[in-house]
């Protein structure tokens, strides 16, 4: 990673502390729950997205910060009611025990719903001009909603147990290809709809216009299905110490994967080629670019 993304990184975790302890009349165990989950570390990739979108489009990225904070707040929210046993159940998130465990169900529960409404009050406070900031909470109330990111969470509790062998008989092809539009679907939404909404706040904020937004969003619809291929692949040969949650879950919760439908190899074909869309979708961006085009890599070739 070079240095202006650590600094990015830097200044992102500083704002995120900040807002967390200006907020007034907050409940000490509530804030504390919140800070647990939400400066627990992470890759930060998603507000890494809005920043380099905001550059590419020519604009500083540190006007885009709020909006960086903000989808990083509604991130940490799904990871933590993720988390919870009513859902995938984990104990361990970042090398960490998960919030319902250093806490409680009800604290975890609430923490997340803290985050995700702060998220939006931060677009609609420190956005400008007010009418960026409403079309930024557009954006990411779209993505994280019922027909976005929750949307995905509740079909991907559906299709559980839905799994087909990876080694298939020719009259299984059919459903197999049924079987991975299914889980595209899924992850598009699951996934990819929140990675999209990081590049076009970015994009908003630095004044894209419509051509380059959809060009931002056809990367980011190729590099969420590829950030989760290889989050599907990490889960059946990555470790658990670096990754720093449970490995090999999906296959025994019986969890709709690539690696279960088409295999390894292909799975990482498949990852190799979403990577060159990534990168064709911003071609035109030239030099300005060249820090997404890294991100579409590291999605692949990262080991946790």
């Amino acid at each position: 990673m070079d240095e202006q993304l650590s600094q990015w990184q830097v200044t992102v975790e500083d704002l995120l502390r900040v807002r967390l302890d200006q907020s007034q009349g907050c409940p000490d165990r509530l804030r504390q729950a919140m800070s647990y989950s939400l400066l627990a570390g992470g890759k930060r990739l998603r507000p890494l997205l809005v920043l380099m979108a905001c550059e590419a489009c020519g604009e500083e990225a540190e006007a885009a910060m709020p909006a960086a904070c903000a989808i990083e707040m509604v991130h940490t929210y799904s990871l933590i009611h993720d988390d919870l046993p009513a859902m995938d159940d984990d104990d361990e998130r970042r090398g960490q025990p998960t919030s319902h465990i250093q806490f409680d169900e009800a604290t975890a529960i609430l923490a997340g719903d803290g985050l995700l409404t702060l998220a939006f009050e931060m677009l609609a406070t420190d956005v400008k001009p007010p009418e960026v900031a409403a079309a930024c909470c557009a954006d990411l109330a779209g993505a994280a909603g019922m027909c976005g990111m929750v949307g995905g969470q509740m079909a991907d509790l559906i299709a559980e147990n839905g799994v087909h062998a990876a080694v298939r008989t020719p009259a299984e092809e059919d459903r197999t290809t049924s079987a991975v539009e299914q889980l595209e679907s899924i992850h598009r939404r699951k996934t990819g709809r929140l990675l999209c909404s990081a590049l076009t706040m970015g994009g908003r904020i630095a004044g894209a216009n419509p051509q380059t937004l959809h060009n931002l969003t056809t990367y980011g619809e190729a590099i969420g299905l590829a950030f989760q291929i290889a989050d599907d692949l990490l889960d059946v040969c990555g470790d658990s110490e670096t990754m720093g949650k449970r490995v090999r879950k999906d296959k025994n919760a019986g969890k709709l994967t690539y690696p279960a439908l088409l295999g390894e190899a292909e799975s990482r074909l498949r990852a190799e080629q979403l990577v060159n869309d990534a990168c064709e979708a911003i071609a035109n961006f030239g030099s300005r670019g060249q820090r997404l085009e890294a991100m579409a890599h590291y999605v692949i070739e990262r080991d946790r």
